[in-house]
């Protein structure tokens, strides 16, 4: 984040803006039988700090994407290298008989309105 009043960090209300990344959550493997419907290389987007984008005719399983939500908000900023949370993308649906494990990849930063953000 950039201070307040300063060129680099004036949002278009003049305040501080965050810098985010927008998310891509894929379906990296099923290690089980799928129930869901989704294969890998299936995907959502979050972008904008709070969008849920899916492709145009596909699904995400909704139980899968609970699984990932907790994490979505500390993925989105800047983290130490040595945060195990940036070394580590991988998280996995609750449903034991699927084992399906997506992966959370950063597909772009954006510079936010802070108070824009909830």
């Amino acid at each position: 984040m950039s201070g307040a009043g300063s060129a680099e960090g004036a949002g278009r209300h003049g305040g501080d803006v965050t810098e985010l990344a927008d998310l891509r959550i894929v379906v990296d493997r099923i290690e089980g039988r799928s129930v869901c419907g989704m294969s890998p290389g299936d995907w959502c987007e979050v972008t904008h700090s709070s969008r849920l984008r899916i492709p145009d005719g596909g699904h995400f399983c909704l139980y899968a994407l609970a699984a990932a939500l907790p994490l979505i908000p500390a993925k989105q900023r800047a983290l130490d290298p040595g945060d195990w949370l940036a070394q580590d993308a991988e998280v996995a649906c609750p449903d034991p008989e699927e084992r399906l494990v997506m992966r959370i990849e950063r597909t772009g930063t954006r510079r936010l309105p802070t108070e824009d953000l909830t």
